[in-house]
């Protein structure tokens, strides 16, 4: 993973904006990456700016599929500031060609697995129709009712929190969408500890606004999983290089992803339910904040508030609507307070 993050990060790569020579070069050791793990990636073009989305697919015994993917591009240079995008998201692209390798040496059972590094994830293209995944959705390898599963991975490769503070926060990666996934969501919660160096915590997915490739999957009302550590303080600037990089934690999440990966192609059945369950969220800031009472005083306020939040939940896991806006303002902070 070191390696195609440094080539990813390289001054040759020059911040991977799509259709630039450093955006081509980066979608170069992508596809050479792939290659050499053992699948035969192909590119879908983008027209629109000359990017194009890297694809590899591992069929499996029925013709349905699980899609994993993380985008490969960043925002470029600005003047002679290259802004090598290593958290954002080299690191998620390294990720997904180690767990590529490790499912082309042994076929998942059930269901086919397609690799996709997106381009053009970033501004100006963002939620656009040229963004690499929406251009995807329009022009799927498949028809895209056969996808039953979309897991997408954005700032994976950080520790949550700075140095010094417990464990059981930096390990931490979120889970955003598990709630609207029947037939995988238990997965999430069944596979939260079971790799050393990482712990993975459910959020539902409306805590944060749409932020990564996971949108145009979820527009279309389709199953999927969003990993992130959220943004840290060096989100969108020039000092996101590898140096800052989790490795240890990056390397438990490859092996969390195939374990979550395989689980979900043997699956019988995966549908989409559109609901929210603001529950899964609290109790994983209720884990959290605990555990930062020792390293700052404020976590003490949080813990009450996300204590106070769980118990107005109903049945279902819902908070009424006018304490939403609380949710998320308490997330946002603890976003804020780990960067």
């Amino acid at each position: 993973m070191r390696e195609l993050v440094a080539s990813l990060c390289s001054d040759e790569c020059a911040g991977r904006a799509p259709g630039t020579p450093g955006g081509r070069l980066a979608r170069q050791y992508v596809v050479e990456a792939l290659r050499a793990a053992g699948l035969d990636p192909r590119e879908q073009p983008i027209p629109a700016h000359g990017g194009a989305n890297v694809l590899a697919a591992l069929p499996g015994a029925i013709d349905r599929w699980v899609v994993i993917g993380a985008h490969y591009d960043h925002l470029g240079m600005q003047g002679k500031r290259i802004f090598r995008g290593a958290d954002d998201n080299a690191a998620a692209v390294a990720i997904l060609v180690e767990v590529a390798a490790r499912l082309a040496a042994q076929r998942p059972d059930g269901r086919g697995v397609l690799i996709a590094a997106f381009d053009a994830e970033e501004p100006p293209w963002f939620v656009g129709s040229n963004m690499g995944s929406e251009y995807f959705a329009q022009h799927p390898p498949f028809p895209l009712d056969r996808v039953d599963m979309m897991v997408c991975m954005d700032l994976v490769g950080h520790a949550f929190g700075p140095e010094g503070i417990s464990r059981e926060v930096r390990d931490t990666v979120f889970a955003l969408g598990a709630e609207r996934s029947v037939g995988t969501g238990r997965i999430v919660s069944e596979l939260a500890r079971v790799e050393s160096g990482l712990i993975v915590r459910r959020a539902d997915a409306e805590i944060i606004p749409p932020l990564s490739d996971y949108h145009a999957f979820w527009r279309r009302e389709l199953p999927f999983l969003f990993l992130t550590a959220g943004r840290s303080r060096v989100y969108h600037t020039p000092s996101d290089t590898p140096d800052l990089l989790a490795w240890d934690k990056m390397a438990a999440t490859a092996r969390w992803l195939e374990r979550y990966v395989r689980d979900a192609c043997a699956r019988d059945a995966i549908t989409f339910e559109n609901r929210t369950d603001d529950a899964s969220t609290l109790r994983g800031l209720v884990e959290l904040t605990t555990a930062l009472i020792p390293f700052t005083s404020q976590a003490s306020i949080g813990l009450a508030q996300a204590r106070s939040l769980l118990a107005a939940c109903d049945a279902a896991g819902r908070l009424p609507a006018k304490r939403t806006g609380e949710l998320q303002n308490l997330v946002a902070m603890l976003e804020s307070g780990m960067a």
